[in-house]
């Protein structure tokens, strides 16, 4: 066989496809049009491609009109034509794996955003959330790799990002607890899931063994995504049970005529224990529900006169006596800041007041922690029900 330099090569196509003119004639004007060597290359190019085609579709008619037929073809014609036909179906199958992972690595991507989205605003969908991520055939992974590069980009950047929402996450769930704790109640209780829920952290997907620093990397991402999700889940459910937490004032103008403890009666003059503050305003004064709940009295009741309680949940519960007008009906849902009640003297009062109460497991404590509750915790409330219609017509706690 005699071979031929790429220096003799490329003279040879320098030669075949060197520049041509060609004269065309309408009968009035002559017209000269130039094809230069690259445009002649590139005519061939897609000749032979066009030839190719047509060549395997020539010889699959042919082939199967011989089998209908009955003529036999021969050997060496079926093998090739079966090659072709492996050939393309092996094309097929790269680009059908290359489309499906790199759509699976922009749903990942959403889904990982969402999560970081959540972790910074402190909002989300805790079901969509928890969905499982897309698992990537490392395989398939590095067949696409050009055409997912930019996707990895920002997959790695949503790791970084990952980071710094968990340590904010750590951040507000620590003060969370701090707060909740400073009022008397364990955190525990107050994220404790109603009867029956069910846990929003399922998650599956096929096993695919972190057989290279590629996939063992991407399983890496995926447990510090999983950590992330638990975190937030965590917080959010220990933020919905603060709803239950009474965490404004009952009015605008807050001050005490008589605090939670022993006290002198007014009424007999001897020690007697007060379950709850007195304070003090006209009649008529705005009273509202210090937190979200549902009626669980409206009316009168013994030395209270006009009174309304609210249960909050988890075992808390709010009193509000010596009422002029009730404006609330017994087991109505009220949110926090609505308007309840008008400040009075009814009942064994001596002149016109509210006498609040806060109430754990049916037993009377001190309500000024509630009514002092830092900033945080109202805030955490606001995010916890950022989807829910709140009023903001009563006054928020002050430091």
């Amino acid at each position: 066989m005699v071979e031929i330099s790429a220096a003799a090569l490329g003279t040879r196509l320098k030669a075949l496809f060197a520049p041509r003119d060609v004269l065309f004639h309408n009968g009035t004007t002559l017209r000269r049009i130039r094809f230069g060597g690259k445009r002649q290359a590139a005519i061939a190019a897609i000749g032979a491609v066009t030839l190719g085609f047509s060549g395997y579709g020539a010889a699959q008619a042919a082939h199967d009109a011989a089998a209908a037929t009955g003529v036999v073809v021969p050997p060496t014609a079926d093998i090739k034509l079966a090659q072709m036909q492996h050939q393309i179906g092996q094309m097929r199958q790269r680009v059908a794996t290359i489309r499906e992972t790199a759509e699976a690595h922009a749903k990942r991507i959403e889904q990982r955003q969402a999560l970081i989205t959540a972790a910074l605003t402190g909002s989300g969908d805790a079901k969509a959330l928890s969905l499982a991520t897309p698992s990537i055939d490392p395989a398939a992974d590095k067949l696409a790799a050009e055409i997912v590069k930019p996707l990895v980009k920002i997959e790695g950047r949503q790791v970084k990002l990952a980071s710094v929402a968990q340590d904010l996450l750590d951040q507000r769930y620590a003060e969370t607890t701090a707060t909740v704790r400073k009022l008397g109640l364990r955190p525990e209780r107050i994220a404790k899931r109603s009867r029956g829920a069910r846990s929003a952290t399922a998650m599956g997907g096929p096993m695919i063994a972190a057989n290279s620093e590629e996939a063992s990397s991407d399983l890496r991402a995926d447990a510090q995504f999983r950590t992330l999700f638990q975190t937030w889940k965590k917080l959010d459910t220990l933020q919905q049970g603060a709803i239950a937490i009474p965490s404004v004032q009952p009015v605008h103008a807050l001050s005490f005529t008589s605090n939670f403890g022993i006290r002198s009666d007014p009424f007999r003059g001897t020690a007697a224990m007060h379950a709850g503050v007195d304070i003090p305003g006209p009649i008529g004064t705005p009273i509202y529900a210090t937190a979200d709940g549902i009626i669980a009295h409206a009316g009168r009741q013994g030395g209270y006169g006009n009174m309304v309680e609210i249960n909050h949940g988890k075992g808390i519960a709010t009193r509000y006596g010596h009422l002029s007008k009730i404006l609330v009906a017994d087991n109505a849902r009220v949110t926090r800041g609505q308007l309840i009640a008008l400040m009075g003297s009814t009942g064994r009062s001596t002149g016109s007041h509210l006498h609040y109460e806060v109430r754990i497991d049916g037993h009377a404590v001190n309500p000024v922690p509630f009514l002092t509750t830092a900033d945080y915790l109202l805030a955490a409330q606001d995010r916890s029900v950022n989807a829910i219609p709140v009023s903001t017509t009563g006054p928020a706690a002050q430091d």
